[in-house]
């Protein structure tokens, strides 16, 4: 077999993606910058922090989270990703196991109820995890999980369960990692663009600006595919199920999606079922 590398959906070679969590009604003015401009992502929820129904808030409180009517009108059928944050937003690495796996199936079964869906994406408050919080997590039935160490780097994750950002919105290097994965050229394997933050912070900072550049920017482009967390994780997952002869001049796709792959310079997809000759 000759070097073979992913290609995402219609063969493009670059992803982007965004992670944002708490909660907060920031999120209103975010998701709307984000369709605006085509860009999806993932919404990490702490679904025993909502706000009571009703709530008004302190004059000047920035950190200021939805009530459960709030964020179920804010990214029910969005195209958003729900995820967890865990149900009270703790510091994990600090509780045994049985309380961390507490934390995380009451937050998947509390979303799951109120979205109707399957959740299986996490992001660890405050960063924290060790081990044993990723193996509790895992045995919850999360198979992807969000650090806030930053790569600065287009990398596609190979430990999805310890998953490193790009960056932060408040990088200094945002734009000029926006302009490199936008303006590069792809060779080998593809790149991953992933953003991460607080959508609070844009009004402590008072920079909303920045990630209205950042979208205007990054959005409307042909050869980037936008996507959830989970919808970048099954498509990678699915790929690396691909099947090959001892040779490798055969493949097969044993999955229900179409994937893309790049073989010594010629693009290729391959549907679902499909045993594929390759000469």
């Amino acid at each position: 077999m000759a070097n073979m590398f992913l290609r995402f959906p219609q063969g493009r070679t670059k992803a982007l993606t965004l992670s944002y969590d708490d909660g907060v009604e920031q999120d209103m003015r975010l998701v709307e910058i984000m369709n605006r401009h085509g860009l999806k992502g993932t919404f990490n929820l702490n679904s025993g922090l909502y706000a009571p129904e009703g709530r008004v808030h302190p004059e000047g409180q920035i950190h200021r989270r939805m009530t459960e009517k709030q964020v179920t009108e804010t990214f029910l059928n969005s195209g958003h990703e729900i995820a967890c944050h865990a149900l009270t937003h703790p510091f994990l690495d600090q509780l045994p196991p049985a309380m961390v796996a507490r934390e995380i199936i009451r937050d998947r079964e509390n979303l799951e109820r109120q979205f109707g869906t399957i959740v299986r994406g996490f992001a660890y408050p405050y960063g924290t995890c060790s081990d044993s919080v990723i193996e509790t997590i895992r045995s919850c039935g999360i198979v992807y999980a969000r650090t806030v160490e930053s790569t600065n780097s287009f990398r596609i994750p190979t430990d999805w369960l310890r998953l490193a950002p790009t960056c932060h919105h408040d990088s200094r290097e945002l734009m000029t990692l926006a302009e490199k994965f936008c303006d590069g050229k792809v060779s080998r394997e593809p790149w991953l663009f992933y953003l991460w933050g607080h959508s609070y912070e844009f009004e402590a900072n008072s920079n909303w600006h920045v990630i209205e550049e950042f979208a205007r920017y990054m959005g409307g482009r042909d050869d980037i595919w936008y996507a959830t967390n989970i919808e970048i994780y099954d498509y990678i997952d699915d790929y690396n199920r691909l099947q090959f002869s001892a040779e490798g001049t055969r493949i097969k796709n044993p999955t229900a999606r179409k994937l893309w792959f790049e073989m010594d310079g010629r693009l290729f997809d391959i549907a679902p079922g499909q045993i594929m000759e390759i000469s």
